[in-house]
């Protein structure tokens, strides 16, 4: 017979090596983020000459927000990546022929959430007249605006970047890393070197303002009918209000996406770099988000397909006072913001073990065939279990704990283990919680319960891997939003 391995201590590593990394793809991928006048773009992969790095990365201006951004900031949760996406209206320089306009403001305002591990990604855009309570900010000219209730883009005003940022951690309570700014010219610079990109509307547009001439149906425009389309509001296209521009951008965007992810693209080396060398001349970005950031942040989204991109708008409802501004609909806006600061899967670089086949074993490493408990399982709210975090996931332990809670476990503890580099889910347990372990993982599917002589008697241990730990049926991911754009839709299928 053969003789089964002792299960790992609780509040130790269990020694299992990290799985191989999966080797580089030897094709050119497009990486590092685009952010046009009111968009990002996506990123793809491992470029190998740091020359080439090094060329692009000195064409991005950078700017130091630390020291205007306070103290009273967001917790970091999780690997989850934000970056504050805004486009520019400014009038100076080569952005001079778009006519005269007083100050700066963003014309248009994303945060762009990327999920631990890379794989999937959310543009939310706030309409830029949404009435909202501003902190004080830090003013161009040195001084301090005090905060109070005004328009969103009235931030960019005032404080410019910074300010903006500051107010969308204030009223969402999500964390942003990074910021990234194009103005007119830099979006237009980016749509040409993609060689145009592809939009649909429902009838022929004459719209001498905007200076868009369009005719009817699926088409290809350049970086002028680009910027045109995405900002007009009278040429017929949609009813004139802000959110319908931005369902317009999103739909822009949705494309920009696709064209730069498709193969004719990422097998092409020179419009590849010709692409690059656009986007990097068209940033603005804070300092942090140096060289070796892009580098990982391009290396951690490999994985990362326009079907895994999405675009909604934050749900807002008329702002009583002025029928010309919105307001938040918290009822709706509230558990956005939440599931996206709490978005917490980790990385999916060793996938989980298969669920076992009835009456199989769960298969650790070095473990023999045991046969899962016999007896029934008992109610939840009679399970006492602790929650140990194996990755470097922060935060991860007590998120899932949470989850369970809500599901009535009784959570007695939770903490990590001593060494972050546990490779795969366990459900341990101590004498007498066979049955309560049965509960627990009832709702950890493919886990298999495990006995430990180091555990308490009565008591079940959760030690999270590198593999995860999905709770059946909590929401892990961010919930899905009416009228929400997928980047590989068809452009005519969503005017």
């Amino acid at each position: 017979m053969q003789r089964l391995a002792a299960p790992p201590r609780v509040y130790f590593d269990n020694g299992a090596a990290p799985p191989p990394e999966p080797g580089r793809s030897r094709r050119w991928r497009v990486l590092g983020w685009v952010s046009i006048a009111l968009s990002a773009l996506l990123v793809v992969g491992s470029l190998t000459a740091y020359g080439f790095w090094r060329r692009l990365d000195g064409q991005i201006t950078r700017e130091n927000v630390d020291d205007k951004l306070g103290e009273n900031r967001p917790a970091k949760l999780n690997n989850s990546i934000n970056i504050l996406l805004m486009g520019s209206d400014s009038r100076q320089g080569e952005n001079a022929r778009y006519g005269t306009e007083e100050g700066e403001r963003s014309d248009t305002t994303i945060l762009l959430h990327i999920s631990p591990g890379g794989d999937r990604a959310i543009g939310l855009s706030f309409p830029r007249d949404t009435m909202v309570q501003r902190p004080s900010c830090k003013t161009r000219n040195g001084g301090t605006q005090p905060g109070g209730l005004s328009m969103l883009n009235a931030a960019y005003s005032i404080g410019g970047p910074s300010c903006t940022w500051k107010t969308i951690e204030a009223i969402t309570d999500i964390r942003i890393d990074h910021y990234v700014e194009v103005d007119f010219t830099g979006f237009k610079r980016v749509v040409d070197a993609l060689d145009g990109v592809e939009i649909c509307v429902p009838k022929a547009v004459n719209d001498p303002k905007a200076e868009l001439y369009l005719r009817a149906g699926k088409q290809t425009v350049n970086g002028d009918q680009a910027l045109g389309y995405v900002r007009t509001r009278t040429g017929g296209l949609g009813d004139g209000s802000d959110l319908s521009r931005i369902k317009r951008q999103q739909q822009f965007m949705a494309s920009v996406v696709n064209k730069a992810t498709s193969q004719g693209m990422l097998t092409d080396p020179g419009k590849v770099y010709g692409f690059l060398s656009a986007v990097t001349k068209s940033m603005k970005t804070d300092n942090r988000l140096t060289l070796s950031v892009m580098q990982r942040l391009a290396g951690s989204m490999q994985g990362l397909s326009a079907g895994k991109v999405r675009f909604v708008t934050v749900p807002v409802q008329a702002y009583p006072a002025d029928p010309n501004r919105v307001q938040f609909n918290n009822a709706l806006a509230q558990p956005l913001f939440k599931a996206i600061r709490q978005d917490n899967e980790v990385p999916q670089n060793n996938p989980g073990p298969k669920p076992p086949a009835a009456g199989q074993a769960g298969g650790q490493p070095g473990g023999g065939a045991r046969p899962g408990p016999a007896q029934p399982p008992v109610p939840p709210n009679q399970v006492k279990v602790a929650v140990y975090n194996g990755t470097p996931t922060d935060g991860l332990g007590q998120r899932v704990a949470d989850q369970l809670a809500e599901k009535n476990f009784q959570v007695v503890s939770v903490g990590n283990t001593k060494a972050k580099s546990t490779a795969r889910t366990q459900i341990l347990y101590g004498a007498g919680a066979e049955r309560h372990a049965a509960a627990l993982a009832a709702v950890l599917p493919g886990r298999q319960p495990r006995p430990s002589a180091t555990a308490r008697p009565g008591q079940v241990y959760l030690v999270i891997g590198r593999d995860g730990a999905n709770v059946a049926g909590a929401a892990r991911q961010v919930p899905k939003v009416a009228g929400e754009i997928r980047a590989d839709q068809d452009v005519c299928a969503q005017t």
